[in-house]
């Protein structure tokens, strides 16, 4: 988002890529729901198990999906995107701990012949909703920019777009230990050692020069890295046609957020903490906003898009005002959910579709907006607070509740 680690992720640091101001940015069609009191009972959550997923935090009932104010609008864009996530629904292992691919079977079967003028009934008839720990949701936004950028190194396009190195390696350290299962390291492998990839510093320095690595070349080292924080992108060539570029994969460092350094050095003073006062802080400063950008040592690989796009995590398009970004070890990828939030257009019916290097924890998402300059400002300046309800196939938490009472028993025999 995605796969990875920065496939669409974010945060609210997002470039500029024109001066311009949407019109009527905030008068966005997506109604805003009053969080009403959730009264349920929690799930047993098994003790010896880390907090690390869905399950080990704990997951109750949520409200009735029926007395959740779905829009026709909402539950048509959410079941257009819940088909595509279907085919990996029904097939791939759901780290969450909540799901099994047999569980979203019935719905995907439906879902294939349901009509889009009655979708609000499908999400009524196949979901149960759930909430998991507290609840408490916080979401930012991400979109897909567009910067100038050329197939071909020319005078005015210098800055290196890089698909995959082939020697950087992904490791599943679960095939080694049992108590490593889910963690996975990326790096390269050195004589006989395993060592840490390349950082950003090192790859723009030139460490991966000469290697033929290059899928097309940027105008602007500052419009690209921001392309990067949003793993993805539409390069504008010198002929006007586009270039659409997605996630491969990332170096394996961990990204760090340079708003919030910035911030926290005193680099920018009162109105400046803002997408086009960060961009404009870094353009007035070249040498110094090159080094802050190298703090975030996480560094992100393309390939060229062709067709639909862009793709995330599940490697389908991702569609804007539907899909989300999360983390899969807390909602499962695929899965529909319900949004309360302190910011009207961003409350309503999402589905999970991506993945983010910034996006971690339960109830943690980035909304994506599509493209363009509306969708930009949006995104721009989301950070929305308030609670979050999965929605997954009726009988879901019937399961988890009986599954936990034989363990129980299990354990006092």
């Amino acid at each position: 988002m995605a796969a990875m680690l920065l496939s669409a992720c974010a945060g609210t640091i997002v470039p500029a890529s024109s001066g311009k101001k949407a019109p009527g940015v905030t008068a966005v069609s997506r109604p805003k729901a009053a969080t009403p009191k959730l009264q349920a009972v929690p799930l047993p959550a098994p003790a010896i198990m880390p907090k690390d997923n869905a399950r080990s935090t704990g997951v109750r009932p949520g409200q009735p999906v029926t007395s959740l104010a779905i829009t026709d609008r909402d539950a048509r864009a959410a079941l257009s995107a819940f088909r595509l996530s279907c085919p990996s629904l029904t097939r791939r292992t759901d780290t969450s701990g909540l799901t099994q691919p047999a569980d979203w079977r019935p719905a995907c079967i439906a879902a294939s012949g349901w009509s889009d003028d009655d979708a609000r009934a499908f999400f009524t008839r196949y979901f149960e909703s759930a909430i998991i720990g507290d609840g408490n949701a916080f979401a930012t936004g991400y979109y897909e920019p567009e910067i100038a950028g050329s197939r071909v190194r020319a005078p005015g396009y210098g800055v290196p777009i890089y698909r995959r190195p082939p020697d950087l390696v992904d490791l599943d350290l679960g095939q080694f230990s049992d108590s490593l299962k889910g963690k996975k390291i990326r790096g390269r492998v050195a004589g006989a050692t395993f060592v840490p990839y390349a950082d950003r510093a090192e790859i723009v320095g030139g460490a991966l020069a000469g290697r033929n690595l290059e899928i097309a070349w940027a105008a602007d080292e500052v419009e690209f890295f921001f392309l990067q924080v949003q793993g993805s992108g539409r390069l504008r060539l010198p002929d006007g046609s586009v270039m659409r570029i997605g996630y491969e994969s990332q170096n394996g460092r961990d990204y760090s957020g340079i708003g919030k350094l910035m911030k926290d050095r005193g680099l920018l003073g009162p109105g400046q903490s803002s997408m086009q006062g960060i961009v404009a802080w870094l353009r007035a400063h070249p040498e110094e906003g090159r080094a802050i950008m190298n703090e975030n040592r996480s560094f992100v690989f393309f390939r060229e898009v062709t067709g639909a796009g862009p793709l995330g995590a599940l490697g389908v398009q991702v569609v804007g005002r539907a899909s989300v970004a999360a983390d899969p070890a807390f909602i499962p990828l695929g899965a529909p959910l319900w949004l309360w939030l302190d910011r009207q257009e961003a409350s309503g019916l999402w589905v999970a579709q991506d993945t983010g290097g910034a996006i971690k924890g339960p109830n943690r998402v980035d909304t994506f907006w599509g493209a363009g300059i509306e969708a930009e400002q949006i995104a721009g300046g989301m950070s929305g607070r308030g609670q979050a309800q999965l929605l997954l196939p009726i009988g879901t938490l019937a399961r988890l509740t009986a599954g936990m009472a034989t363990k129980d028993a299990s354990a006092q025999r």
